[in-house]
């Protein structure tokens, strides 16, 4: 005779009571793995420092110096992730009853919970304390690529259309009325030379910010000189064109420099996001690793009590 279901076996439930994912190991691992990050990013801040010099020909260069930082960020962030995963699978309590399966996706889901809090917690709640921490470092090595102050100071003032007169043309403008004799300086009358001055200076700016100066331009700047100076005109214009390319060619160094700031950045973009990529599977094969470590532990104490 057939068995019959009663009430009670229909109503029996199927599933557990208790939740799959364990909040407790997984914030342990988020908090351990942020943690590691943190110490690792100032040992890796001071490492980076002593790579660069403010030195011209010493220390790196801006595109070694960012091909260490990313692979210095990949080194911590592969190790964060793995001690947060693994401490994510270890601590978390043995699931009975469950498939051997179902327990592999439930360690490794809680690895990639914990990197992911992680990660969280080191773009938000650490993120200033990192920046301040490296920040020395970048600007170091920035300064470094920029190659001389002078160059930047021009690309600056191309850039900003030069308002008003500053120290980004004053050297170039004192080399232009430079006396041939030091004693025609003492004699120069002030008001006349700061007019002369602020003339250059107007035209500089506006030489850089169209990339090239006008025929009549030169022609104006050349005989301001040559009054100026008590130079020929032949020896003023050979002056022009030796500054006109002083300066263009500080400019060019400021654009490398800026090119070569640009290609690093995206690099450093791209090798973190794939790191980041990277560290979420080591944290979830850490996690498998440490909650079958985990359940084969206690099942040797259980068979030898």
């Amino acid at each position: 005779m057939p068995s019959t279901l009663t009430s009670a076996d229909v109503s029996a439930p199927t599933e557990s009571a208790s939740p799959a994912v364990s909040w407790g190991p997984i914030v342990a691992g988020a908090f351990a793995a942020s943690t590691l990050t943190f110490i690792l990013m100032l040992l890796g801040s001071g490492l980076g420092l002593s790579m660069v010099s403010p030195w011209s020909g010493s220390g790196a260069s801006v595109t070694t110096f960012a091909v260490s930082t990313a692979v210095w960020l990949i080194v911590v962030q592969w190790l964060s992730s793995a001690l947060g995963g693994y401490l994510a699978g270890r601590l978390r309590t043995k699931w009975v009853g469950i498939h051997t399966d179902e327990v592999f996706f439930r360690d490794t889901a809680h690895g990639f919970l914990a990197w992911a809090l992680a990660t969280l917690l080191v773009a938000g709640v650490l993120g200033t304390a990192l920046s301040a921490a490296i920040g020395t470092g970048v600007q170091a090595a920035s300064t470094v690529a920029s190659g001389a102050a002078m160059g930047a100071s021009a690309g600056a003032a191309a850039n900003a259309g030069g308002a008003s007169t500053n120290d980004t043309t004053s050297y170039f403008v004192d080399t232009l009325f430079r006396p041939a004799d030091p004693a025609r300086l003492a004699a120069a009358n002030s008001e006349s030379d700061a007019a002369a001055t602020a003339q250059a200076s107007r035209i500089l700016i506006a030489s850089a910010a169209a990339g090239e100066i006008s025929a009549d331009d030169k022609t104006y700047l050349s005989r301001l000189v040559a009054a100026r100076t008590g130079l020929s005109e032949a020896d003023a214009t050979a002056r022009v064109d030796a500054v006109i390319a002083r300066a263009q060619e500080a400019k060019v160094k400021a654009q490398q420099a800026a090119d070569t700031a640009r290609k690093a950045g995206a690099t450093f973009s791209l090798i973190g996001a794939l790191s980041l990529v990277i560290g979420a599977f080591i944290a979830s094969a850490a996690a498998a690793l440490g909650g079958r470590q985990r359940d084969d532990e206690e099942a040797i104490f259980l068979t030898n009590r």
